[in-house]
């Protein structure tokens, strides 16, 4: 039985767009000049007026429904590029341990080493195979939490989430501890998953950590910004080039300062931070020059309801206004 082979994704789409062009954009066009000339030269006729209108209004119709379809394509031309890089990105990740429990597994097999390496090898294998499964388990919950739409919605005070954030990032880097400064702007209330809103602020400071030299200066910063309230992670780190700034929080991309300086990780922390603030309908920017890093969370700001009139008060103060 012969199989049926179909093209990837991709071009498809992207065929499917110019059948899309051919097929309405361009006979819609030239029905517009029809139009046209019917209203024009056409006389004054209510027919041929009518007629011209109708055509039109179609042509328009088509053309909205031309724009719609080429967006509708695009983005979904947008997430096949997206799942495919995604895919070559976990394969890449995925390899490395593989291929190492794999060349471990043959000497195990083959019985090549005597019983001070046989016990290294264990011990590599096992280190190995923790890795994999750390891989794994933070590719399940970053889909997790780019698909979940039942974020908790509970009331957390700013100055807390930040202090329950410190306190997770110093347990994090009790091999060198590292002071955070604080500037926290009085009574501020954001309404969210406070689980996961530490967890961004422990990677970003985290990060910034990483990426910092002997003398670190690592600092959170939260006031309010119209209807937004921002959370703002500073450091003195090598900086962030203009042409990384977007790309930083993709899957599995590491900055040229990540490869360069040897810094663990997979590329996936800052993955984590733009979910979760996507999640919360927020947004997340960074500003960087060399020695002067920010990134900045913009939660929306709770607002507190209006206090209720008593009836009294409500009686006296129509009482005022009538006088």
């Amino acid at each position: 039985m012969r199989r049926l082979r179909f093209p990837p994704a991709n071009l498809q789409l992207r065929r499917a767009q110019l059948v899309l062009m051919l097929a309405v954009l361009l006979p819609t066009v030239a029905m517009t000049g029809v139009g046209i000339v019917l209203l024009v030269l056409g006389g004054r006729t209510a027919t041929t007026l009518i007629s011209g209108a109708l055509v039109l209004t179609f042509c328009t119709s088509g053309i909205t429904g031309y724009i719609l379809g080429s967006i509708f394509v695009g983005k979904g031309a947008s997430l096949v590029r997206v799942q495919n890089d995604f895919v070559s990105s976990v394969s890449h990740e995925l390899r490395t341990p593989i291929t190492s429990i794999r060349l471990f597994m043959e000497s195990l097999r083959d019985n090549r080493l005597d019983d001070a390496d046989r016990q290294q090898v264990v011990t590599l294998l096992a280190r190995e195979t923790e890795r994999l499964e750390e891989l794994v388990n933070k590719v399940l919950e970053l889909s997790r939490l780019q698909s979940s739409h039942h974020y908790k919605r509970e009331r957390i005070a700013v100055s807390d989430l930040v202090e329950d954030s410190i306190h997770a990032f110093d347990a994090l880097t009790l091999t060198r501890p590292t002071p955070i400064a604080r500037t926290i702007e009085d009574g501020l209330q954001v309404v969210g998953d406070r689980a996961t809103l530490v967890r961004a602020l422990v990677n970003l400071m985290t990060n910034a950590w990483k990426y910092t030299g002997e003398d670190k200066q690592i600092s959170v910063e939260a006031r309010t910004a119209g209807r937004w309230i921002e959370l703002i992670v500073r450091d003195n780190g090598v900086g962030i080039d203009r042409s990384e700034r977007r790309a930083i929080f993709e899957q599995f991309n590491r900055g040229r300062a990540a490869h360069e300086g040897g810094a663990q990780g997979v590329g996936l922390g800052l993955s984590f931070v733009s979910a979760i603030v996507r999640g919360h309908r927020g947004k997340i920017d960074v500003e960087s020059v060399p020695g002067a890093t920010a990134f900045r969370i913009r939660l929306r700001r709770r607002r507190e309801p209006r206090p209720e009139l008593s009836s009294a008060s409500l009686k006296s103060l129509q009482r005022e206004q009538a006088s």
